[in-house]
């Protein structure tokens, strides 16, 4: 599956582990033991550079881990949006691929994330992109 791209999609993800490396004491995230045992439901807050107007914003949003892949899962995206209007590429609901590397915070499900997760996508994310 594709990952997201700045170019193509007007969004990607950001690093989470090389910004901990760049400033240790004071961008924590989780131990990779954590971010690797995530289920169906629960939650990952992930970092989005979002293009805006010729800028680039950079957005913390939370998704709901849907499954797991080799590197990662796909999750589907819990927030709202601040720096974007609504569209049918990025909103709540929009399907997302992301490895370990960019979970910045885990939370644990709750019965209405897991019935989100197994519910259809109301975004899919389309890899022949």
């Amino acid at each position: 599956m594709r990952a997201p791209d700045l170019e193509k999609d007007a969004w990607c993800l950001l690093d989470g582990e090389q910004y901990h490396r760049e400033a240790p004491k004071t961008f924590e995230i989780p131990d990779l033991a954590l971010r690797k045992i995530l289920q169906l439901g629960d939650f990952a807050k992930l970092m989005f550079k979002i293009a805006v107007e010729g800028e680039e914003e950079v957005e913390r949003m939370w998704v709901i881990i849907r499954e797991r892949t080799s590197s990662g899962y796909v999750g589907m995206l819990d927030n709202t949006p601040s720096y974007i209007p609504e569209n049918d590429r990025l909103w709540v609901g929009t399907e997302v691929p992301f490895e370990y590397r960019h979970i910045i915070a885990v939370d644990h499900g709750n019965e209405k994330s897991i019935a989100e997760a197994k519910a259809p996508v109301p975004i899919p994310w389309n890899p022949a992109d």
